[in-house]
């Protein structure tokens, strides 16, 4: 069993990750699949006065969902199964922690997320998980 996590944020850049490993499924049919989206942690202290962690939980998996729904979509035409998660942590430190505790053999994602602005002043996820990880790494353009 080959165990590849896919980080999605719902990007283009998150899709072409997802189209990546549709393709690997053609040439290992004993591959299991994680999808995961990470949320950043919310500490504003507008939105913690404001909301209860319920409802900011409840906010950070609904926003995780949405993210997850056109990767699940993909995945589901090409009938592959598939572990679904959202996340709440760090993004980078997250992901390689989930993949770790799966056993995942291989982390996959995307060069570009939805935070284009923000990685080109402090550094993208992706260059970030890449530099942290201990397992390959497939960033997909």
């Amino acid at each position: 069993m080959y165990r590849i996590l896919i980080a999605v944020d719902g990007s283009t850049g998150a899709e072409h990750a997802v189209q990546h490993a549709v393709r690997l499924s053609g040439e290992c049919p004993a591959l299991e699949l994680h999808v995961i989206n990470v949320q950043e942690p919310i500490t504003a202290w507008e939105v913690r006065r404001s909301l209860r962690d319920e409802e900011i939980q409840a906010m950070q998996m609904s926003h995780g969902g949405d993210a997850l729904r056109s990767a699940r979509t993909r995945l589901e035409a090409a009938g592959l199964r598939y572990v679904p998660e959202v996340l709440v942590g760090p993004v980078a430190e997250t992901i390689l922690e989930y993949a770790r505790k799966q056993a995942c053999d291989q982390v996959v994602m995307g060069t570009r997320g939805l935070g284009a602005i923000h990685g080109l002043l402090v550094g993208s996820v992706a260059m970030k998980v890449l530099h942290l990880s201990e397992m390959p790494v497939t960033l997909v353009k």
